[in-house]
């Protein structure tokens, strides 16, 4: 059974740990604010006494946060999804399309994270960076300790290799041929 000052003693105690669990998780810059909001989250249970063990209470909130970020962050990656369907051919005239948007589905979104998983982890990375959280390519230079020429490199290979993935796996082929053409099957 806990307390507050025993959650408090925890979380001083595994702030570090947390940080680093997290870190697997999330960009680096929002570590600190999930590490943060994990505290507060666990100060905010009003029966403490049920907690049996703080410290695995404190690293689950840490990763359901974490993986809340990331939820988030997959919304903002379907915005920014445009950008790989004009490099695979779409026209900007099909995007705008009311029945090809009634045609897309949440498995080419899948296909498209799934292309993402397959890059290279430092690809990944850099690319994720860029496309999801909005980084500069200096700001992921910085961060990935690598040449901001390095880091064009691996956004562009990143999506060289997105573009080829979901072409090998484009399920949804027979649907833009069709509307290209100006019907709809």
């Amino acid at each position: 059974m806990a307390n507050e000052d025993e959650i408090f003693q925890s979380f001083m105690k595994l702030r570090g740990r947390i940080a680093r669990a997290v870190l697997g998780i999330v960009p680096p810059k929002e570590v600190e604010d999930i590490v943060q909001e994990t505290y507060v989250r666990a100060c905010q249970i009003t029966n403490k006494e049920a907690i049996t063990e703080p410290q695995a209470f404190l690293f689950k909130i840490a990763r359901n946060l974490a993986l809340d970020y990331v939820k988030r962050a997959d919304t903002r990656l379907s915005v920014s999804i445009g950008d790989t369907d004009e490099a695979v051919g779409i026209s900007s005239s099909l995007l705008t399309d009311k029945t090809f948007n009634e045609v897309v589905s949440s498995e080419e979104f899948s296909d498209f994270c799934e292309a993402v998983r397959r890059l290279p982890i430092q690809r990944r990375r850099a690319f994720v960076l860029k496309k999801v959280y909005g980084y500069t390519q200096r700001e992921i230079a910085t961060e990935m300790k690598l040449s901001e020429k390095t880091v064009e490199r691996h956004i562009a290979l990143g999506m060289e290799n997105c573009i080829e993935y979901l072409k090998r796996h484009d399920r949804s082929s027979d649907a833009k041929s069709s509307l290209h053409k100006g019907r709809v099957s």
